[in-house]
């Protein structure tokens, strides 16, 4: 195991801010040759090289590494990248019947009743952007269990997350928020999942100024649950051997902090009728069919999407398969519809003391034997294990962690492959 480094990791964003730092500072250095700025505070190398003017050179030169190293700090964090088009939409969704009575405008939200109102609920939501070189193969994207879209935009240490990335490709990115999760988390009821998103004991901080809220013995804490079963490592703070997880407890605390609840239960068939609405919607929107990418739980509502609107699946770590000879399996057959599944690092290789070890290996083969018949009976699926291709480290968030890039270019090329990009 590796220990989180006990400091705090720069963040790329940072980089801009030195950058501009070194700016202004230049403009002051160079503000010295003014008499009225004050000599007495100038560089003292700087007024070593006005007074001697032999040593300009040097200062040239070192101004000039100085840039240089600017410039190459800046283009390993953010390059520039043509947006053409951005927004917000809602897709699928229902509408309640009013409330029993009449509505009352005098009182308006004052009425507890809520007689005569309705409710917009169960759609979801969708944040996209179209880049200037545009493929015309967009990614649809749908997080997991306890995330939002954030996880796809971004890594807990501040680099490029996925939707970035391909964009780079020419893939216009849709990044969905499912129904009653994130940005779309109006629901019919308040979640009564007390398996998951539910715990009932004591919320226990050492921040004196937090009130604890009257649903505070409803909330599941699971930090160190969740790392574990995510195959970061065994104990929180401590990634496994060769983990491509950052390694600060910065980017830890940021990446916890993308956790999001359901507001509402997990209802299959409500997620796979608003995900249809999304894909739908972007055929309108694009004129094209749409990539989907899932991770984890939201590979399992890919099953059972329409193929109308559908051109390939991106499933990173799916939980379930469609069982062969099920209705999602036959439609996903019949429409010949190609399917790539990745999973990371220690599954196969790892600690078998751990229950969530088991949990992977028992994944991992059932989708093996997903690939393997769903191939046989002519359809195009592949299984790929990221050590068989050299690519070690990696936990259930592959696409988040330090070697993300190399893990867009292996899915990139498998798109390439089936003309996708």
């Amino acid at each position: 195991m590796k220990k989180m480094k006990n400091k705090k990791k720069s963040r790329n964003w940072q980089f801009a801010g030195i950058f501009l730092a070194v700016l202004i500072l230049t403009a002051t250095g160079c503000n010295a040759q003014n008499p009225d700025s004050g000599a007495d505070s100038a560089d003292p190398e700087m007024t070593e090289s006005l007074e001697n003017p032999e040593n300009s050179g040097n200062l040239e030169n070192s101004d000039q590494d100085q840039d240089s190293e600017n410039e190459t700090a800046t283009s390993d964090t953010f390059q520039a990248l043509t947006i053409v088009g951005q927004g917000v939409f809602s897709s699928g969704g229902v509408v309640t019947s009013a409330v029993s009575g009449d509505y009352d405008p005098a009182q308006s939200w004052k009425d507890e009743t809520r007689a005569g109102n309705t409710a917009h609920i169960d759609h979801a939501n969708v944040f996209y952007q179209i880049p200037a070189e545009n493929n015309g193969n967009p990614i649809v994207y749908l997080h997991g269990y306890r995330q939002s879209r954030v996880c796809w935009m971004t890594t807990p240490d501040g680099r490029e997350g996925f939707s970035t990335l391909f964009m780079r490709n020419g893939h216009s990115a849709f990044l969905v928020d499912q129904p009653r999760r994130g940005a779309a988390g109006a629901a019919s009821e308040i979640s009564g999942d007390t398996d998951l998103d539910m715990w009932y004991g004591e919320i226990d901080t050492e921040d004196e100024d937090f009130e604890k809220p009257e649903t505070a013995t409803k909330y599941q804490p699971g930090d160190q649950a969740w790392y574990t079963y995510y195959r970061i490592g065994e104990n929180l703070g401590e990634t496994n051997k060769n983990s491509q997880f950052p390694d600060d407890e910065t980017s830890l605390d940021q990446f916890l902090r993308q956790a999001t609840p359901n507001t509402g239960d997990y209802d299959k068939v409500v997620m796979a009728k608003a995900l249809g609405e999304v894909m739908n919607d972007v055929k309108t929107m694009t004129g094209n069919k749409a990539i989907f990418m899932g991770h984890a739980q939201g590979c399992s509502v890919a099953w059972d999407l329409s193929t109308d609107n559908l051109l390939a699946i991106v499933a990173i770590e799916p939980i379930v398969v469609p069982k062969a000879g099920s209705s999602q399996y036959q439609k996903l057959l019949d429409a010949k519809i190609p399917i790539v599944i990745y999973y990371g690092d220690y599954i196969t290789n790892g600690d078998t003391e751990l229950a969530s070890t088991m949990y992977w290996q028992e994944i991992l083969a059932n989708a093996e034997a997903f690939a393997e018949q769903y191939t046989a009976d002519g359809g195009d699926c592949t299984v790929i294990e990221l050590p068989s291709k050299r690519i070690n480290g990696n936990s259930h968030f592959m696409f988040q962690e330090e070697n993300n890039k190399e893990i867009a270019d292996l899915i990139e090329k498998w798109l390439g492959d089936h003309k996708l990009n």
